[in-house]
């Protein structure tokens, strides 16, 4: 639970912050979080379900940016969405994958996120 905790808190602290890295369980627990609350609002009422996704919406995108940097790639990736089904499969492919075991273009190795400092083997 407090790992729950603590990448939903990272993801609004950095609220609009499309640089640096989010490793995979920052990135998916975030995505848990969005989903229940879409999931609750949707059962109350038709705008605090308009409401919760302009407030999330922005950290979404920016975890998703940040994930992206994580495994090499260009936040801009995440324009694939707006392809029909197949944006979304190949999103989700890209966000399920290892972050590269080295710091890369988009910053250091994200710390506290359950990756290994070293690629496996490494020492």
């Amino acid at each position: 639970m407090e790992e729950f905790q603590h990448a939903v808190k990272t993801c609004f602290n950095k609220y609009a912050d499309f640089s640096g890295r989010a490793a995979r369980p920052e990135f998916w627990w975030f995505f848990a979080f969005q989903f229940a609350v879409y999931v609750v609002t949707s059962f109350v009422h038709g705008l605090i379900e308009l409401v919760a996704f302009l407030a999330l919406v922005v950290p979404g995108l920016a975890v998703g940016a940040r994930r992206m940097h994580d495994t090499g790639k260009s936040g801009w990736i995440l324009l694939l969405a707006l392809i029909p089904v197949v944006g979304g499969l190949v999103l989700l492919f890209f966000a399920a994958q290892p972050g590269e075991p080295h710091d890369n273009a988009y910053g250091p190795v994200p710390t506290g996120g359950g990756q290994p400092a070293l690629a496996p083997g490494q020492q």
